[in-house]
């Protein structure tokens, strides 16, 4: 079993939450880690890049000269690969460059991302994320608090819109639900605060 300290906005300890240690324990899979950003990374490549084809060139596809008798090489296009302005030979194609990852596996990854930031003790537990003003300044105050100035991961099972509209101009933090949580963002991050409710659920869907 491990024992976690839960503080307030003050960064006063107001508690400990226990963590399964089979869970959040153990040997990190950084072999997971990288399928699990390797998957994410590809799934948002925009796959846009795209060239045309002779077929596709702008022009006409006329014979520029007859086959035979000119004394010079035979040509079948204008549009020939080989010319100025002609088209281009296993160019880009738009496509998609995602595949498929089994959800086990991101899981462990996401447990994996989770155990090496509670081994590096950059995971923060509060009792609550909320704030008395929707202001940047309230919400910079808050995060300086808790010693989480910069790169830092706001992880909630819900947020209030207040936080969300106080956070989003400050540089270096980002909010995530537990439901959208991946290791890539855990890992992204210097510091990851937590609610005592988000760990809780994580370790719900992580012991599955």
């Amino acid at each position: 079993m491990m024992t976690l300290d839960v503080v307030n906005d003050q960064n006063e300890k107001v508690g400990s939450l226990d963590l399964d240690s089979t869970v959040f324990g153990g040997v990190v899979n950084t072999g997971l880690i990288w399928e699990s950003v390797v998957h994410q990374n590809a799934s948002e490549r925009s796959g846009t890049a795209a060239t045309k084809t002779r077929g596709k060139v702008r022009g006409s596809g006329r014979k520029p000269w007859r086959q035979k008798g000119t004394g010079r090489a035979r040509v079948g296009s204008v549009r020939n690969p080989l010319w100025r302005s002609g088209g281009t030979v296993f160019g880009p194609t738009p496509r998609d460059y995602g595949y498929a990852l089994p959800h086990k596996m991101q899981l462990g990854a996401l447990q994996a991302a989770l155990k090496q930031q509670i081994a590096t003790n950059s995971l923060i537990v509060v009792d609550r994320l909320a704030i008395e003003e929707t202001k940047t300044k309230v919400a910079a105050e808050f995060l300086k608090r808790l010693n989480a100035i910069e790169s830092t991961l706001l992880v909630d099972v819900e947020f209030e819109a207040s936080l969300v509209l106080a956070v989003r101009n400050l540089p270096g933090v980002d909010v995530r639900r537990v439901v959208e949580l991946t290791a890539r963002d855990v890992l992204g991050a210097r510091q990851v605060v937590a609610t005592r409710s988000a760990v809780e659920r994580l370790q719900e869907v992580l012991e599955r």
